[in-house]
């Protein structure tokens, strides 16, 4: 039995980015997440499935953080290298993590937590939906998106997270003047994400490929990619 009854709606299922991997952590990541999540995870309405937001008002975020500061945005935020790295190099930067998978809300909660971070908050969500319900128009100072999936086979490529819908969304997000910046090392994807990002409302800040994001630190995922001979693409776009 399916254990779904004939003519039930079933829960419309929104295209997403990313596929959910197994939620099992280790020793360290528990502790992490038993200590430190109350501090750090933001709870948010959720919508039929559990990484999804329910439709609601944006979130207080001066609230949230106790005062009122440039916001940015993170969307995957993984283990959180870079997210740390931002919050702890711009302690006037008030910092958002999107992210997915609970093991590595832990991991990004444990490094937050070891340097004594409080300017940063992570969200288990998925991070377009997370902009479009959780962040209010003309807000963000800057989204960071940097190694999305590519998503290499044609028929996954409305997977995709940088399409024109999220071009769209994140000019609306962003005050005028603010960045979006991503990366990526696959070609065929960076190709493809300028020239979506070109037909966008949104404004080249360099021609052709953007220099590295020097505050971004060297990731082990990235590290891979370089010593398997594959470069790193940047892009940065201005509202």
């Amino acid at each position: 039995m399916s254990g779904v009854v004939r003519g039930e709606a079933r829960p419309h299922r929104d295209v997403v980015s990313f596929v959910r991997r197994s939620a099992r952590m280790n020793p360290s990541q528990e502790r992490a997440w038993r200590l430190h999540r109350g501090a750090y995870l933001v709870d948010v309405a959720r919508g039929p499935m559990s990484t999804s937001v329910a439709p609601q008002d944006p979130l207080d975020w001066s609230e949230i953080f106790g005062r009122t500061a440039p916001l940015l945005v993170e969307i995957g935020a993984g283990n959180g290298d870079s997210l740390v790295a931002t919050a702890a190099a711009h302690p006037d930067v008030d910092v958002i993590g999107f992210e997915v998978f609970e093991p590595s809300i832990a991991s990004t909660v444990g490094k937050l937590s070891a340097r004594g971070l409080r300017n940063a908050r992570v969200v288990l969500a998925d991070g377009v939906q997370g902009l479009r319900w959780l962040v209010a128009p003309e807000s963000l100072d800057a989204v960071h998106a940097f190694f999305p999936d590519p998503w290499h086979k044609a028929r996954h490529h409305k997977r995709r997270l940088v399409s024109a819908e999220t071009c769209s969304l994140v000019w609306q997000r962003l005050r005028p003047g603010g960045l979006f910046r991503v990366a990526t090392d696959w070609e065929d994807y960076a190709l493809a994400m300028r020239e979506v990002l070109d037909a966008s409302e949104l404004t080249a800040v360099h021609v052709g490929w953007a220099p590295r994001f020097e505050e971004r630190p060297m990731t082990k995922y990235e590290a891979r990619g370089i010593a398997a001979g594959r470069s790193v693409y940047e892009l940065c776009y201005r509202r």
